[in-house]
């Protein structure tokens, strides 16, 4: 007699971010880690919410180091501590973080548009993937459209089309009721996650974290 193989058990997480968020890629790894150990047992969705950390920030952008020593209060060598320590930890999490070329904050609003327009066509973790790759570790500011663009075009999203969607009344409303959804849950920082719609956690924490809140649902 056949054994009847067990189904996996299905989970929607709803990952509240923003694109220049340092500890936002380590929550996704952290994330992504603990669902491939548990592959077998459970199938995820994942849909990404738009948070912004600095709505009110110039398309030029603000250098990281005077943005973080006048917003905490720092030294030069606490934020180079700090600089060390989200360096490290994302090696950890298997991340590539250059500072020498990462100096700055941008407004990430348009890039919250792409993210979401790339959902209709299953594209969102590529893009998101990419937004990380390029700023990260290229710098590239990812408030400039033609940025943004070749991003989507380096997923083969079509161009023009979103560039459209950069543009949409339509796409900023929709946009719009995500941030909403976020709101809805007391978010003090990012990353921060939604699962299955009601249970909420906030930080990057460690993959063993992850793994054992996600058994729970085995």
């Amino acid at each position: 007699m056949k054994m009847k193989m067990k189904m996996k058990m299905k989970i929607k997480i709803e990952a509240i971010h923003d694109v220049v968020c340092s500890w936002c890629p380590i929550g996704r790894s952290n994330i992504k880690a603990a669902l491939k150990i548990l592959d077998k047992q459970i199938e995820a969705e994942i849909e990404y919410l738009p948070f912004e950390l600095n709505p009110d920030m110039l398309a030029e952008g603000e250098t990281i180091e005077t943005h973080l020593m006048l917003r905490n209060n720092w030294s030069k060598e606490q934020f180079l501590r700090y600089r060390e320590k989200v360096t490290e930890t994302a090696k950890n999490a298997g991340l590539v973080y250059d500072f020498g070329k990462r100096t700055y904050y941008y407004n990430t609003a348009k890039a919250h548009r792409l993210i979401h327009f790339a959902q209709s066509f299953q594209k969102q973790e590529a893009v998101v993937d990419a937004l990380t790759a390029r700023y990260f570790m290229q710098g590239v500011n990812v408030s400039e459209d033609v940025n943004l663009l070749d991003i989507a075009v380096s997923v083969d999203l079509d161009r023009r089309q979103a560039e459209q969607a950069l543009l949409s009344e339509k796409v900023s409303e929709d946009v719009q009721r995500k941030y909403d959804r976020a709101k809805n849950f007391t978010v003090r920082g990012v990353p921060a996650f939604i699962i299955n719609g009601t249970e909420f956690i906030q930080g990057s924490n460690s993959v063993e974290f992850f793994v054992q809140n996600f058994e729970r649902f085995v």
